[in-house]
């Protein structure tokens, strides 16, 4: 629609769109979302949780969104502000590259008789629970004054509105998190997540918020406790930024070729769960890394 608008109303509309750079502020009624609620096949339909939100944002407010990253492209290097092991929004990366990292990685160990221990941690609500203080100080120290006093606003007095039905809630206000569906979003969350600590006995592989770490060694018991010393520096710094991992959700699997098994690892002193296989990014990765699973997977899914 907004391709076949007179040129005038482009006119229109670049004005505007030029106002906000300038001024460094984003309209208040641009930053209403509709929330709109699928249901999940098969759960019960009186559960909240049965049903997958859906943010629905203006489409001008996206256009515009997607021309400031483009902006924020070209006159900063977006790839240098985040780390090495983060393979989202940087140019030449993707899933594919991120797995294959990761399987290197693990079939290097088998080949060399050692055993990888791996947890890979579902964060809560990654999205929604950004601690927006603790955002703005890293866009501060980050971006050029202008863009940080425009984003300033992008994320101060958003509203949300639940539509289900035909019925409408009343509208309240997002007081946490980066917008969701939105284009600068993703962005927004790798740079408040930009500093994740590593150490130099593990591995850690993200895509967004999708987190894994790994710890190759021969002995089992030494492998679980790198990878356990990493988890407890990662939960002091979850903490600080109130960053909430899903435990129970969380899988804890050991890669190896024999029948021993690593020592199993807590975070906040809940033990993640161990199984045998774990889905990353689209793959199923078996303990013994010989894609039985996903192949069997992928037959049934097609």
């Amino acid at each position: 629609m907004l391709k076949e608008l007179p040129k005038k109303a482009i006119t229109l509309l670049t004005i505007l769109y030029n106002s906000i750079l300038r001024l460094s502020y984003y309209p208040l009624l641009w930053k209403f979302a509709q929330i709109i609620v699928v249901p999940k096949a098969g759960k019960p339909v009186d559960d909240v949780t049965s049903y997958r939100p859906i943010s629905l944002l203006l489409i001008p407010s996206k256009v515009f969104e997607k021309l400031l990253l483009k902006r924020l492209r070209k006159e900063l290097d977006l790839s240098a502000l985040l780390p090495d092991y983060q393979f989202r929004f940087r140019a030449g990366h993707s899933t594919i590259h991120q797995m294959h990292r990761i399987v290197h990685e693990i079939a290097k160990g088998l080949e060399g008789q050692q055993l990888c221990t791996a947890v890979f941690l579902d964060v809560a609500q990654a999205f929604d629970k950004v601690w927006r203080t603790g955002l703005l100080y890293k866009l501060k120290i980050t971006l050029p004054g202008p863009y940080y006093l425009l984003l300033k606003t992008y994320l101060h007095s958003r509203y949300f509105q639940v539509k289900y039905s035909g019925s409408y809630s009343t509208c309240h206000e997002v007081l946490s998190g980066v917008p969701q569906e939105s284009v600068l979003g993703p962005l927004l969350y790798l740079t408040f997540t930009a500093d994740l600590p590593t150490t130099d006995r593990t591995t850690i592989a993200t895509f967004a918020d999708d987190t894994g770490l790994l710890a190759v060694y021969t002995d089992p018991t030494v492998a679980s406790q790198q990878l356990q010393h990493h988890l407890n520096i990662l939960q002091a710094w979850f903490d600080t930024r109130k960053i909430k991992i899903n435990q129970a959700k969380s899988v804890h699997v050991t890669f190896t070729t024999k029948r021993t098994l690593c020592p199993p690892v807590t975070m906040n002193n809940v033990p993640i769960p161990m199984q045998s296989d774990v889905k990353y990014l689209g793959l199923h990765l078996d303990h013994h890394l010989t894609w039985r699973t996903h192949i069997s997977k992928r037959s049934v899914t097609t």
